[in-house]
């Protein structure tokens, strides 16, 4: 009944061979990993309004401005990522750029807060979109959490699904969104240059304006910064798109950004000439729309996809979060669960972690987690400037040709994002002070993983002298590879002189499976590996289906089957959670088998 509900919920199981058919073309892609930046148009603008609403309307004119130097910081971030891309084709974006370049710990910084980031996306996006709607049927407004939940379960079932699928859903309602976004604009700059819009509506550019200060100027750009969320994820989710993956990932970067910059200069002018300021009863969009073409059809279209890209915005999240997990996980610093594929392909644990943490932010918050978006862009801004400074370093270091327009690039990126971090932090403090408390949290936490990782493997580990060979019923040995916990296994069964003693080795691909038996025959040439490929990645199904084979044979001789489970035992009880529990699921497996003795040879970790 479980195994049903699986399969009609997240779908049949694909064969690891079946990969290269989850890439995405650039199409896909662009919907799917750009939504978080463009989405951000619906609220960008609005915060640049805000501020300068503080000093008085004749201070709108500088939105203009403004927003040219948010477009000059989104062209230094796409050409700064597109040259990430090239230079590091195996994704890991600003992770992978800072520790590169700047060290393990600039790396980690750039990680913990990208992977904090996506959770941030997902909450606050989702909790947005149900604002929208909830807006719109207010007698609905008193489940917003509930609504905000089940966005994010419907989310994560449909990456659960895989990475194509859900491309192939939610590219609809954002290229819906962009074609609805630039019929306003195109709409709206028709009435302007026909002089349909009076003049009075807004003041004159260069109008002096009483009160106006550079920190206020600053912090309307800081906060008009916010729209560039989302950017970076493109260079960490490089590995889904088609080959040549660097060249899609790169086309699909430039299309997000000339898009976002139309749509971010496109709603600015606009709310520039209608004269709009912000309210809290209606968004500049949504006044954008009413003074457009007034409360028709076509009104509650713009707000319909308003709220649908708000919503759709999370996925960013889910294509880029599992990637970068996995990227961490390889080089130790958060459990290696996060590298296992599921049934489709996709890195369902990280969806998984990424749907529950987001769960978790919505109920605190209560599903009003616009408190949030300042700590959200300020997470991104950090990546940002870790990840261009490392660029810098790269090209100083490497010199490779034309190096010094690239280092001009990455410079002048880096400075205007480390000065967006800091107004954030200056203006802003009450919103983002958390970031000086989970950082180095996170960071202590990687530290402490990745040195129980090293602490395990010098205890599995065999070195040259150990490598040496070591010299009825049917003993089978289930092994994950040449270690101490093997060693120590094949030891037991060897002392209790049985005739047959079987390795088993589970292999994800065949390349894998030939170069591990060509390591087990030089180090147990006396003990016979047998050695199975899974397609769909199973370790459990294989390794039953070989013991049914072997008790179905030792039955009619009247001999027994024992199942020798090597497994190590960490030090500390937290250290378990860092480790797949595979030998607790193969012996709760086998125990249901009548004629299977189950023995377990323990090897205890000694820090």
């Amino acid at each position: 009944m479980k195994s049903s509900f699986k399969r009609y919920v997240i779908g049949k199981p694909l064969r690891s061979d079946a990969l290269g058919e989850q890439k995405l073309s650039k199409t896909k892609a662009l919907a799917i990993l750009s939504s978080d930046a463009l989405s951000s148009v619906a609220y960008g603008p609005e915060q640049i309004l805000i501020v300068l609403m503080t000093v008085g309307t004749l201070a709108l004119w500088y939105s203009l401005p403004i927003a040219a130097g948010v477009v000059i910081l989104l062209v230094a971030l796409i050409l700064s990522y597109r040259q990430v891309i090239f230079a590091y084709p195996h994704g890991g974006g600003a992770y992978v750029v800072s520790r590169e370049n700047l060290g393990v710990n600039a790396g980690l910084v750039a990680g913990g807060s990208l992977l904090v980031d996506y959770i941030l996306t997902v909450a606050v996006s989702v909790s947005a979109g149900t604002d929208a709607i909830t807006s719109a049927f207010p007698s609905l407004h008193p489940y917003n959490v509930p609504i905000a939940i089940f966005f994010v379960v419907f989310l994560t079932i449909l990456n659960l699904r895989g990475v194509t699928e859900s491309a192939s859903i939610l590219a609809y309602p954002v290229y819906l969104f962009v074609g609805v976004m630039l019929l306003l604009i195109g709409m709206g700059l028709y009435h302007v240059a026909t002089g349909q819009v009076p003049a009075e509506l807004h003041p004159k550019v260069g109008t002096p304006v009483a009160g106006i200060s550079l920190f206020i100027l600053l912090k309307a750009y800081a906060s008009g910064s916010s729209a560039l969320t989302g950017v970076e994820a493109i260079s960490n989710a490089i590995p889904n798109f088609k080959n040549p993956a660097p060249n899609n990932a790169a086309k699909t970067l430039l299309a997000m950004g000339a898009i976002l910059a139309v749509l971010f200069i496109g709603i600015v002018s606009l709310a520039y000439f209608y004269g709009i300021a912000p309210t809290a009863e209606a968004t500049v969009v949504s006044q954008l729309a009413e003074a457009s073409v007034g409360r028709n059809l076509f009104y509650y279209i713009v707000q319909g996809t308003t709220a649908m890209i708000l919503v759709l915005a999370a996925n960013t999240g889910y294509s880029a979060f599992p990637l970068l997990a996995v990227n961490l996980s390889k080089d130790g610093f958060i459990p290696r669960i996060f590298q296992i594929r599921g049934d489709r392909l996709g890195y369902s644990n990280g969806i998984l972690m990424l749907g529950a943490a987001a769960i978790v932010l919505i109920i605190l918050f209560d599903g009003a987690t616009e408190h949030l978006i300042p700590l959200y862009a300020v997470g991104v801004f950090i990546p940002f400037t870790l990840a261009q400074t490392g660029m810098m370093r790269k090209w100083w270091r490497d010199k490779p040709k034309g190096w010094i327009a690239k280092f001009t690039i990455n410079t002048i990126g880096a400075a205007i994002s480390f000065i967006v971090a800091m107004m954030f932090f200056v203006t802003k403090m009450p919103q983002v002070w958390p970031v000086f408390i989970f950082l180095p949290i996170i960071i202590f936490l990687f530290h402490r993983i990745k040195l129980h990782y090293q602490a395990v493997g010098e205890q599995l580990r065999l070195n040259h002298e150990e490598l040496a060979a070591i010299e009825g019923n049917v003993f089978i040995v289930p092994v994950a590879g040449i270690t101490k916990v093997v060693e120590n296994s094949l030891h037991y069964a060897k002392s209790l002189h049985v005739e047959k003693v079987i390795a088993f080795y589970v292999a994800f691909d065949q390349a894998d499976a030939k170069a591990f038996e060509e390591k087990w025959k030089a180090w147990q040439p006396d003990v016979r590996l047998v050695t199975y490929y899974s397609p769909y990645r199973s370790i459990t199904q294989p390794l039953i289906k070989f013991i049914d084979k072997v008790e179905h044979q030792c039955t009619k001789t009247g001999h027994k089957v024992t199942v020798v489970i090597p497994q190590f035992l960490p030090k500390k009880g937290w250290h378990h959670m860092l480790h797949n529990q595979s030998s607790l699921l193969i012996r709760t497996t086998l125990l249901f088998h009548r004629n299977v003795v189950i023995m377990t040879v323990p090897f205890h970790l000694s820090k």
